[in-house]
């Protein structure tokens, strides 16, 4: 079996990993992102607030993780976004369209998914796919 070339991605401007895995794998010119909630890099608490304050911290976060990587939002190619109350869908998306979707810019492709619960009893929480040469 051959071994593929991964690199670990991190940074302190996003919450650190509290398990086996990483913030975001590099392979190639794709990264992959860990799934990102909404806690604050510097405490590691869930940030308080209602589901667009969630949805705020969650992209903030996952910025962070791509800028460590040398990219942006417009290197996301792929989103998967798991909410705990698809009732939250509406105000979700209205914050996730500033970050990945502005005037001008091709939206990633992306799956949304109900789940029962989150870690921390989060409201949200979203992984990327990013192509440097996207």
């Amino acid at each position: 079996m051959s071994d593929i070339n991964k690199t670990a991605v991190s940074t302190k401007e996003a919450p650190a990993a509290i398990g086996p895995y990483s913030q975001a794998i590099r392979v190639g010119d794709t990264l992959f992102t860990s799934g990102q909630v909404a806690l604050d890099p510097a405490t590691g608490n869930l940030i308080e607030g209602g589901i667009k304050e969630q949805t705020v911290r969650v992209l903030e976060n996952l910025k962070a993780v791509l800028a460590a990587a040398g990219l942006d939002m417009v290197h996301v190619v792929k989103t998967t976004v798991f909410l705990k109350d698809m009732k939250d869908f509406a105000a979700m998306n209205e914050i996730y369209a500033k970050y990945l979707a502005p005037a001008g810019i091709v939206a990633p492709a992306r799956s949304t998914i109900q789940v029962a619960a989150l870690p921390k009893d989060a409201l949200v929480e979203i992984e990327v796919i990013a192509k440097e040469s996207a």
